[in-house]
């Protein structure tokens, strides 16, 4: 059929070999179970995905000032109280903790145990129970393996759009104008739900392990509150990589209902952080 790759020349073969060997480790992969029960696609290793937060943390270092004193220490004494609640079964010997200096209302953690929070949140979280919700959300992230998903499912996604580019023989402007709504369907229909799924999950993972470590957990909803108001206008939540702050704080609030009697346990067991707001 005119426009369709011949499979038989080596040149079609030399192409296509690359995405045989990407759909074989797929094969072979063993699918992963969310901590909440979803299934997962993981094709990387732990330690793969160690380095590579290895490597994103010291390149953020390189890019953004980190702060120390006051700052940093109310970060740590909150990240500590959390993180103190993480199994060990995660592997995870400690954490790197850095303060930087961005006005963006952000933090982050990354696979291998490092734990990064912008100047800006400080503005945003107004005590150590909200800061403590920021943080046991990107912890969580970590722990359910989402860095790992969300490599796995891009990888697979780019393999997918270069065979159907490769089997159509869609080359050209045509092709490259076709291939380029393909890339934009996947994104909105895949990659991005994917990555929605991911962040209401390390909502209520994070919710869990902010209430053991002793924080209350009822500031998440007052978090989210003040993140929408500091967010302004926000897209269409089908287009966003987010949920919208309505959504998080809707089922948030339904969390809870587990979550606040693990916080009572945790403050009569003697789970009383105190870290030093700085104002």
């Amino acid at each position: 059929m005119p426009g369709l790759l011949d499979l038989s020349s080596p040149r079609a073969l030399r192409r296509l070999l690359p995405l045989a060997a990407l759909a074989a480790s797929v094969t072979l992969s063993a699918c992963a179970s969310s901590p909440l029960g979803r299934s997962q696609l993981t094709l990387y290793s732990d330690q793969e995905l160690e380095k590579m937060g290895e490597a994103s943390f010291s390149k953020y270092q390189q890019e953004l000032p980190v702060v120390e004193g006051r700052q940093d220490a109310y970060v740590s004494c909150v990240a500590d109280a959390v993180t103190a609640k993480v199994p060990a079964s995660y592997g995870i010997s400690g954490w790197q903790v850095k303060v930087f200096e961005d006005e963006s209302a952000n933090a982050f953690a990354l696979p291998g145990g490092y734990i990064g929070v912008n100047t800006g949140l400080l503005e945003v979280a107004e005590n150590q129970d909200q800061l403590a919700t920021v943080i046991g959300h990107e912890i969580a992230h970590v722990l359910a393996r989402h860095a790992n998903e969300r490599v796995s499912t891009q990888s697979l996604t780019s393999a997918g759009l270069s065979l159907t580019q490769a089997l159509a023989g869609l080359e050209g402007t045509g092709g490259d104008q076709l291939m380029g709504l393909l890339g934009m369907g996947a994104e909105y229909g895949v990659l991005k739900p994917f990555s929605r799924s991911h962040e209401s999950e390390a909502d209520l993972l994070g919710l869990d392990l902010m209430a053991e470590a002793g924080f209350d957990p009822r500031a998440s909803i007052k978090l989210w509150a003040n993140m929408n108001a500091a967010g302004g206008a926000q897209p269409p939540v089908w287009m966003s990589t987010h949920p919208s702050d309505e959504q998080r704080m809707a089922a948030l609030n339904e969390r809870l209902e587990t979550a606040l009697p693990t916080y009572q346990q945790a403050r009569a067991a003697g789970e009383k952080p105190n870290c030093d707001r700085l104002r």
